[in-house]
């Protein structure tokens, strides 16, 4: 199976969506060169950082993190926004739908 094909399986089976230009965060979290499960964790504490309705973006260039963030923000309750696809690594966005405990 090819980059393409795997994509396109992981978009019918998360429901990816690639946005076409990048949006404006609230915050951000550089996560290059992590990977699992460093990268959740990472991302567990960045939340907590902000409030309620704001948007965390996420840079990454970890290929499992197509599949892990918008995973963990189902588990989590958070709306995954998106990600925008960079030239060298991909920028996740987020929306913190709770308060995290």
């Amino acid at each position: 199976m090819g980059l393409t094909e795997a994509i396109f399986k992981l978009e019918e089976n998360i429901n990816l969506k690639f946005l076409d230009e990048p949006i404006i965060a609230d915050a951000t979290t550089d996560i290059i060169y992590m990977m699992c499960p460093m990268h959740l964790l990472t991302i567990e504490e960045k939340i907590k950082e902000i409030t309620s309705g704001q948007v965390l973006s996420i840079l990454t260039d970890y290929d499992g993190a197509l599949e892990d963030i918008p995973d963990w923000c189902n588990k989590t309750g958070n709306e995954f926004i998106g990600i925008y696809e960079d030239t060298d690594h991909y920028k996740f966005y987020i929306r913190k739908l709770k308060e995290s405990k």
